[in-house]
């Protein structure tokens, strides 16, 4: 049996690494390098990153819609060309910034920053210079999370058709290991990539290699019935659920299920209500971890010291690659669950390890920053277990034809978590911080910060409660 699929997984493994690595730019950046020039506080960054996932969310909606229609293949390749886009377009705000208030347009990425010093020091409008860039770098951001919401639907879709049901979790595992990756490689590159050529190149170099990976999808990936490197036997194994496949009637088996269909079915609901109480969880751990480390140990991502505590965090993220994929085949094989069972099954298992964030903050200011360091990075591969695994459920017990559809409605759940969560710290960071706000023995922003991680302690488990109830058996879905 050929084994072309576990190619298939690498190509989706490497655009999520791409996707993440674009989407942790701003975070590494905006602390050391770009907030002096720009002036921001924690609330316009909030903003920003708020913005992003309203968006992301919004365009989850329809991303699943428009990979449905166009297929997988030229789905893929329009949102991935759409984000890189949106990458390197980061890299103009400055100039942007310097043409708007100063009417100098004509820059480079070192003369835009002295331009806006400049105007600053000569006595000019700072609200101008922050209101200004803040709205050119969301304008980059909608781009980004527009092309960047078509990456979970064409990938789980891409998932469903290369892969039978028991396999689904372990290749969404890997492949959503990227997430990490992507995460992992970014603070050793990033801020040496800022530090030495300047933050604009750190967003255009990183959103190039989207480019790149477009030549690899388009010459490597087909429909596996008309992929010639995969042979008979490697097809036959990838159908073998095919007899178990639901559609939405039996004397139509090729109808659609339509978009306003998917809102009927609880397995629809259940999905995108895991989606928002946990999506934000792991969107603020991205945006915000590297300002946590600036603000509660005064570590700066260009620092040995930073970097090293971002990459052992991640580090330990990757353990999910392994935990997430077999845990649930583990309750498949042996214990005889049945997928929906044992995916749940594992998924209750994770939901109980981030507790454990409710230590974060008193054991890190009494004791070490590595014992948040750690709890985080346990808390993080524990979302990406629980992660590949609502992903999973998806596939099975949705018509292929509709699965794109639905992880975009799941997408845009999950959004909406990110957006109330991004923009809330931002602005309970600046409160916390400018009223001195004391909450359970912590002041200032640590008390924002803990405030924050109760939340993240609790939110698994509430997702998880709330689907079982949704949906307390595997039911696949009829019309």
């Amino acid at each position: 049996m050929s084994n072309y699929r576990w190619s298939v997984c690498a190509m989706l493994l490497v655009a999520l690494t791409i996707n993440y690595l674009d989407r942790q730019v701003l975070g590494l950046t905006w602390k050391e390098f770009i907030q002096p020039e720009f002036h921001w506080t924690d609330s316009h960054y909030g903003w920003i990153t708020a913005i992003f996932s309203l968006v992301y969310a919004i365009a989850m909606l329809f991303a699943g819609r428009f990979v449905d229609w166009l297929g997988t293949k030229k789905g893929f390749l329009w949102a991935i060309f759409f984000w890189s886009i949106g990458a390197c377009l980061h890299a103009l705000t400055g100039i942007g910034t310097s043409g708007f208030v100063t009417g100098n347009w004509l820059v480079g990425f070192e003369g835009a920053r002295e331009s806006i010093d400049h105007f600053i020091k000569m006595g000019g409008n700072v609200g101008l210079v922050i209101n200004v860039s803040v709205v050119l770098m969301i304008f980059s951001r909608i781009v980004l999370a527009i092309g960047e919401a078509g990456n979970f639907p064409a990938s789980i879709k891409a998932t469903a058709e290369y892969f039978p049901k028991k396999d689904r979790a372990l290749a969404t595992a890997i492949f959503n290991a990227g997430s990490t990756m992507g995460a992992l490689t970014a603070p050793l590159t990033i801020p040496l990539l800022a530090k030495h050529y300047g933050w604009e190149m750190s967003f255009i170099l990183i959103g190039a290699l989207g480019f790149l990976w477009m030549g690899w999808w388009a010459f490597g990936y087909n429909d596996p019935k008309k992929q010639p490197k995969v042979n008979e036997k490697e097809l036959e194994y990838i159908l073998q659920d095919k007899d178990d496949e639901i559609h939405v009637t039996v004397e139509n088996p090729e109808k659609k299920i339509s978009w306003i269909e998917c809102f009927k079915f609880k397995q629809t609901w259940s999905f995108a209500f895991g989606k928002f109480m946990t999506d934000g969880v792991w969107m603020f751990l991205l945006f915000w971890l590297p300002a946590y480390l600036t603000d509660n140990y005064g570590l700066n991502m260009s620092d040995p010291m930073g970097q090293l505590a971002i990459f052992t965090v991640y580090a330990i993220v990757m353990i999910s690659i392994f935990a997430g994929g077999y845990l649930p085949k583990y309750f498949m094989e042996k214990k005889g669950m049945n997928p929906y069972a044992g995916r749940m099954r594992a998924m209750l298992i994770f939901a109980f390890f981030p507790l454990l964030a409710l230590l974060a903050q008193p054991l890190g200011m009494k004791y070490s920053l590595w014992f948040p360091i750690v709890i985080i990075g346990i808390a993080g591969a524990a979302h990406q277990s629980w992660s590949a695994n609502l992903f999973s459920t998806v596939g099975d017990m949705i018509p292929k034809s509709a699965v794109a559809t639905i992880i975009g409605i799941g997408g845009m759940a999950g959004g909406l978590g990110s957006f109330f969560i991004n923009l809330g710290f931002g602005f309970l960071s600046d409160y916390a911080h400018n009223t001195n706000m004391t909450f359970m023995g912590f002041t200032g922003k640590p008390a924002g910060y803990f405030i924050i991680f109760c939340f993240c302690a609790v939110a698994y488990l509430i997702g998880w409660s709330v689907m079982k109830t949704l949906v307390p058996k595997y039911k696949l879905i009829k019309a």
